[in-house]
């Protein structure tokens, strides 16, 4: 990556506030910082707002905070305005329930590579640990602490990352919870699909069009680490639905979307 390069590490979140503060917490921790940070919220109450009000006061780093009225899930729409409206040249994606190891961003800095995004990694935690985390507000995780999914996600050894190539053409594996793109690619194949209403596949339909212009996936382990803080699962009455417009991206070779950043006639 170019040292003038400027990251924007944008964050999708939804009305848990108490796990946006662990991940806002995680951010004063981190080696380097972005250049600036987009909390893209899709209709959260005024406890997020008043959680972002206080982090602002804790960091230099500018905090943009988009907000969307709730009628609905709608995130690839407040997503499309946060990333289109990022300073940086490179965008680093997490969700609102995502805690970062201190290396974070200095390592989506160091793995970015021009024709590619990047596909992170996470390990989830359990229950009982996540409750325990909300509760006492320490996230320091050890990856082999009992309720610590996945312990190779878990784990920071970047002398191994190397060895996990994965298949860079492939999309549908691809978590918006630890992800990184150049702002030029998003743009060049219009953003998230609009048209992929409720929960599901917004990430890898995008990871598609991405795929269909050439832009291939770089695997991300031992590198990148972060903790995903359990929840129930939301409603996900659209999933096919969803799934079946992620297929028909693939098998057409569509490159963009006509309803994305910015709607198509």
């Amino acid at each position: 990556m170019l040292a003038s390069t400027s990251i924007s590490l944008v964050i999708s979140t939804y009305n848990w506030p108490e796990a946006l503060e662990l991940v806002l917490k995680s951010i004063l921790k981190l080696k380097v910082s972005p250049n600036e940070i987009i909390i893209a919220d899709d209709g959260s109450d005024e406890r997020t707002k008043l959680i972002i009000q206080s982090f602002k006061l804790k960091t230099p780093i500018p905090v943009i905070h988009f907000w969307q009225e709730d009628i609905g899930f709608r995130k690839t729409i407040v997503m499309n305005r946060a990333i289109s409206a990022a300073s940086g040249d490179y965008i680093v994606q997490i969700d609102g329930d995502i805690i970062l190891h201190s290396n974070f961003i200095a390592d989506h800095i160091q793995e970015a590579k021009m024709g590619y995004y990047i596909k992170g990694s996470r390990s989830m935690l359990s229950e009982k640990l996540t409750s325990k985390i909300v509760k006492t507000k320490n996230i320091n995780i050890s990856p082999m602490s009992s309720g610590v999914g996945s312990k190779i996600n878990a784990s920071y050894l970047p002398i191994f990352s190397g060895f996990f190539k994965g298949d860079q053409l492939r999309s549908n594996n691809l978590r918006g919870c630890n992800f990184s793109f150049w702002k030029a690619d998003f743009l060049a194949v219009n953003g998230y699909n609009n048209d992929l209403e409720g929960w599901g596949h917004e990430d890898i339909e995008l990871a598609a069009r991405l795929t269909n212009i050439g832009i291939k996936q770089r695997q991300l382990k031992l590198k990148a680490v972060c903790f995903h803080l359990y929840h129930k699962i939301n409603s996900r009455h659209n999933e096919d639905i969803n799934y079946k417009k992620y297929l028909r991206t693939v098998e057409r070779h569509t490159k963009r979307c006509k309803n994305g950043v910015i709607k198509e006639l």
